[in-house]
């Protein structure tokens, strides 16, 4: 099998995926999908039928998700229809299932968690401090990793007052740092670890997390003395910011 292609089991039934590395996402077979949920015999149908009523509701995701070629049980490649992550947790949100009501629970607990992070901040910290310390992170690594977020921040807000606003500008950027101190794009860095959805700052050593901070830290400082205004200026910043920092390729 392709590596951006691979076969999820759940209760030894199968759904099928791929993994978009442009952008960075996972795309699932909605009718494996609603053939695990609902046990129906022909899932096909399901979707349609479910697809036509969400279409009348008005529903935007149904009418985003897209046709990607998969792997069939007769071992040709078919079109079939596909929803990222979040589109398919909308999707479950509309299937009356009791394999759903997991599903469904989960996200009425996050959405509150994000409602209660909005009014409090602090319990976002709280929250990121306990999810590391059961994953198995050290304290010093916690630490290190909580101050990124910190920095990090400060730097967007930093772009943000600059002009920079659009999720494109901000990866192109980052890219810059990141070649400034590694010589590899976020991107490639992430291939190097073997990461797909992961986050790398997650899976980066407290030396990684020290120089990357450096660097976003020495661009910050440049961005505010220099008061860059176009975005080939603010990548200037960003690749000069090894020299002025000293945290430049390991």
């Amino acid at each position: 099998m392709e590596k951006n292609n691979a076969i999820k089991l759940f209760e030894e039934k199968s759904i099928r995926t791929h993994w978009d590395a442009d952008k960075e996402k996972w795309s699932f077979s909605i009718v494996d999908v609603i053939a695990v949920l609902t046990n129906s015999e022909n899932p096909q149908t399901y979707w349609r039928v479910l697809k036509k009523r969400l279409l009348d509701e008005g529903n935007e995701t149904v009418t985003n998700c897209n046709g990607l070629k998969m792997k069939a049980a007769d071992g040709k490649m078919r079109m079939t229809d596909v929803a990222d992550t979040e589109q398919l947790l909308r999707l479950i949100q509309s299937i009356p299932s009791k394999k759903a009501e997991p599903f469904k629970l989960w996200l009425a607990r996050v959405g509150t968690e994000r409602i209660d992070e909005t009014a409090d901040p602090e319990i976002a910290i709280d929250r990121a401090l306990e999810t590391y310390l059961k994953k198995g992170y050290s304290r010093n690594w916690i630490n290190q990793r909580l101050k990124t977020i910190e920095v990090r921040k400060e730097l967007t807000d930093e772009w943000e007052k600059h002009g920079i606003t659009e999720k494109t500008d901000f990866a192109i950027l980052t890219d810059e740092i990141t070649k400034s101190w590694s010589g590899r794009t976020t991107r490639q860095y992430k291939e190097l670890k073997g990461l797909k959805k992961e986050s790398l700052r997650d899976n980066m050593t407290n030396v990684e997390l020290v120089l990357n901070m450096l660097a976003e830290v020495t661009t910050t400082d440049i961005t505010r003395q220099d008061d860059p205004e176009t975005m080939t200026e603010h990548k200037d910043v960003a690749r000069r910011q090894c020299g002025a920092g000293g945290a430049c390729t390991v």
